[in-house]
Protein backbone atom coordinates (compact mmCIF):
# COMPACT_ATOMS: atom_id res chain seq x y z
CA UNK A 1 0.00 0.00 0.00
CA UNK A 2 1.41 2.98 -1.02
CA UNK A 3 0.38 6.05 1.23
CA UNK A 4 1.64 9.93 1.81
CA UNK A 5 2.35 11.27 5.03
CA UNK A 6 -0.04 14.00 6.49
CA UNK A 7 2.74 14.20 9.55
CA UNK A 8 5.66 12.94 10.65
CA UNK A 9 6.17 8.95 11.48
CA UNK A 10 9.39 8.10 13.18
CA UNK A 11 11.18 5.84 11.70
CA UNK A 12 9.05 5.79 8.75
CA UNK A 13 9.28 9.39 7.11
CA UNK A 14 8.61 12.80 7.21
CA UNK A 15 5.41 14.96 6.64
CA UNK A 16 3.92 14.68 2.26
CA UNK A 17 6.80 11.97 1.24
CA UNK A 18 5.31 9.42 -0.27
CA UNK A 19 6.04 5.43 1.37
CA UNK A 20 5.06 2.38 0.63
CA UNK A 21 4.01 0.32 3.87
CA UNK A 22 2.37 -3.37 4.40
CA UNK A 23 -1.33 -2.96 4.37
CA UNK A 24 -2.11 -3.81 7.62
CA UNK A 25 0.26 -1.34 9.15
CA UNK A 26 -1.39 1.48 6.78
CA UNK A 27 -5.04 0.29 7.53
CA UNK A 28 -4.65 -0.15 11.23
CA UNK A 29 -2.09 2.32 12.06
CA UNK A 30 -1.52 4.94 10.24
CA UNK A 31 -5.02 5.59 8.90
CA UNK A 32 -6.55 5.34 12.07
CA UNK A 33 -4.42 7.75 13.62
CA UNK A 34 -4.61 10.11 10.50
CA UNK A 35 -0.98 10.03 9.92
CA UNK A 36 -1.40 9.47 6.20
CA UNK A 37 -3.89 8.99 3.81
CA UNK A 38 -3.63 6.44 0.87
CA UNK A 39 -1.76 7.70 -2.17
CA UNK A 40 -3.74 8.09 -5.51
CA UNK A 41 -1.83 9.57 -8.73
CA UNK A 42 -3.83 12.52 -8.45
CA UNK A 43 -2.24 13.04 -4.93
CA UNK A 44 1.03 11.69 -5.83
CA UNK A 45 1.41 14.37 -8.78
CA UNK A 46 0.01 17.27 -6.57
CA UNK A 47 3.04 16.35 -3.77
CA UNK A 48 5.43 16.60 -6.74
CA UNK A 49 4.04 19.93 -7.73
CA UNK A 50 4.47 21.24 -3.73
CA UNK A 51 7.74 19.62 -3.60
CA UNK A 52 9.15 21.52 -6.94
CA UNK A 53 7.49 24.66 -5.71
CA UNK A 54 9.28 24.27 -1.92
CA UNK A 55 12.63 23.94 -3.80
CA UNK A 56 12.04 27.10 -5.84
CA UNK A 57 11.02 29.05 -2.52
CA UNK A 58 14.38 27.15 -0.85
CA UNK A 59 16.77 28.53 -3.54
CA UNK A 60 15.21 31.73 -3.76
CA UNK A 61 15.68 32.08 0.16
CA UNK A 62 19.14 30.66 -0.43
CA UNK A 63 20.15 33.41 -2.76
CA UNK A 64 18.61 36.28 -0.72
CA UNK A 65 20.56 34.56 2.75
CA UNK A 66 23.90 34.45 0.38
CA UNK A 67 23.67 38.57 -0.87
CA UNK A 68 22.64 39.77 2.45
CA UNK A 69 25.42 37.81 4.18
CA UNK A 70 27.73 39.38 1.56
CA UNK A 71 26.57 43.01 2.29
CA UNK A 72 26.22 42.15 6.09
CA UNK A 73 30.38 41.68 6.26
CA UNK A 74 30.94 44.96 5.93
CA UNK A 75 28.67 46.49 8.02
CA UNK A 76 29.96 48.34 12.05
CA UNK A 77 27.62 49.11 14.41
CA UNK A 78 28.01 51.23 17.42
CA UNK A 79 25.70 51.03 20.24
CA UNK A 80 26.38 53.92 23.20
CA UNK A 81 24.63 52.80 27.11
CA UNK A 82 25.12 54.48 30.23
CA UNK A 83 28.18 53.28 31.93
CA UNK A 84 29.60 54.23 35.34
CA UNK A 85 33.07 55.67 36.16
CA UNK A 86 34.99 52.83 35.88
CA UNK A 87 33.42 52.34 32.28
CA UNK A 88 31.02 48.91 33.70
CA UNK A 89 27.66 49.05 31.36
CA UNK A 90 24.28 49.57 33.66
CA UNK A 91 22.85 47.00 31.06
CA UNK A 92 24.00 44.30 29.27
CA UNK A 93 23.53 43.68 25.31
CA UNK A 94 22.36 41.01 24.68
CA UNK A 95 21.11 39.65 20.86
CA UNK A 96 17.91 41.34 20.81
CA UNK A 97 19.59 44.76 21.01
CA UNK A 98 21.94 43.84 18.28
CA UNK A 99 19.35 42.75 15.82
CA UNK A 100 17.69 45.95 16.64
CA UNK A 101 20.53 47.97 15.60
CA UNK A 102 21.03 45.98 12.56
CA UNK A 103 17.24 46.14 11.45
CA UNK A 104 17.96 49.80 11.88
CA UNK A 105 20.58 49.60 9.19
CA UNK A 106 18.05 47.24 6.72
CA UNK A 107 18.46 44.54 6.98
CA UNK A 108 16.18 41.59 8.25
CA UNK A 109 18.16 39.82 11.44
CA UNK A 110 16.75 38.30 14.32
CA UNK A 111 17.69 37.54 17.25
CA UNK A 112 18.50 33.91 17.07
CA UNK A 113 20.72 34.78 13.95
CA UNK A 114 22.99 36.68 16.47
CA UNK A 115 25.63 34.37 17.71
CA UNK A 116 26.66 35.75 21.03
CA UNK A 117 27.40 33.23 24.04
CA UNK A 118 26.33 35.72 26.73
CA UNK A 119 24.76 39.23 26.84
CA UNK A 120 27.91 42.15 26.35
CA UNK A 121 28.56 43.61 29.92
CA UNK A 122 31.67 45.48 29.14
CA UNK A 123 32.57 48.81 26.51
CA UNK A 124 35.18 48.03 23.68
CA UNK A 125 35.21 46.15 20.24
CA UNK A 126 33.49 43.14 19.42
CA UNK A 127 33.48 40.64 16.46
CA UNK A 128 29.69 39.32 16.25
CA UNK A 129 28.65 36.13 14.67
CA UNK A 130 25.66 36.39 12.40
CA UNK A 131 24.15 32.72 11.53
CA UNK A 132 22.15 32.21 8.09
CA UNK A 133 19.86 28.76 7.16
CA UNK A 134 20.91 28.40 4.13
CA UNK A 135 23.74 30.39 3.57
CA UNK A 136 27.52 30.75 5.32
CA UNK A 137 27.39 32.70 8.33
CA UNK A 138 29.31 36.02 8.36
CA UNK A 139 30.76 38.60 11.12
CA UNK A 140 29.91 42.44 11.82
CA UNK A 141 32.04 44.58 14.01
CA UNK A 142 30.36 45.82 16.99
CA UNK A 143 31.32 48.60 18.86
CA UNK A 144 30.14 49.52 22.56
CA UNK A 145 30.80 52.83 23.56
CA UNK A 146 30.14 55.24 26.54
CA UNK A 147 26.57 57.39 26.35
CA UNK A 148 27.77 61.18 27.00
Amino acid sequence: MRVILLKDVKNLGKKDEIKRVSDGYGRNFLLRQNLAKIAGHAEEKMIEKKKKIEEIEMEKQRKEEKETAEKIKNVSLEIKVKAGKKDELFESIGAQKISEKIKEKGFDIEKEQVGIDSPIKELGDYRVKINFKHADSAEIKLKISKEK
